[in-house]
């Protein structure tokens, strides 16, 4: 059973909604990376003390890392070609799936690259034999972690669509 307001019609339908997304805010993005960056900084001592030994970082880790930027960003230029240069407009569902992509995909990729980074900051200035490292390849995969907020960044750019107050 549907809810129908007073005033409303058997026939009626329901308004189009006229909403407006914001992008995703650089407070958002900053705050995942804090929280990444506090909790990869901890996860040093904290495995050494109740593990006895500190997570090692493959390269694997940084490899999948940008596989994932790599096709964030080729949906973002496939997006952008379809809606900007050939201007077809993306049927709805699949924008929303590509907004909501890349939004998910960007706060991710934030706490990703801030948990990578704060690892390799806590092997700083450790004289152990993996320290140096694990500092690397923490290094390489926050950079890929950046990498997929760019391009996660750029999706959600792309799906972009002119209004029809910016046609007249």
């Amino acid at each position: 059973m549907s809810a129908r307001r007073s005033g409303d019609q058997p026939g009626d339908e329901p308004p189009q909604p006229t909403g407006h997304l914001r992008p995703t805010s650089g407070g958002a993005l900053a705050a995942w990376t804090v929280v990444g960056l506090v909790g990869g900084w901890l996860l040093h001592p904290a495995a050494e003390r109740f593990r006895d030994g500190a997570p090692i970082v493959t390269w694997a880790q940084p490899l999948a890392l940008l596989l994932v930027a790599a096709i964030l960003g080729a949906t973002a230029y496939l997006t952008w070609r379809t809606v900007q240069v050939e201007q077809v407009r993306l049927e709805p569902h699949r924008a929303v799936n590509r907004l909501v992509l890349a939004r998910a995909c960007a706060l991710v990729g934030a706490l990703v690259a801030g948990g990578y980074l704060g690892y390799a900051v806590s092997w700083l200035g450790m004289d152990t034999e993996l320290a140096t490292q694990r500092a690397w390849r923490s290094a390489v995969a926050a950079a890929a972690g950046i990498g997929i907020v760019v391009t996660s960044l750029l999706l959600e750019r792309a799906c972009r669509v002119r209004s029809e107050e910016d046609d007249t």
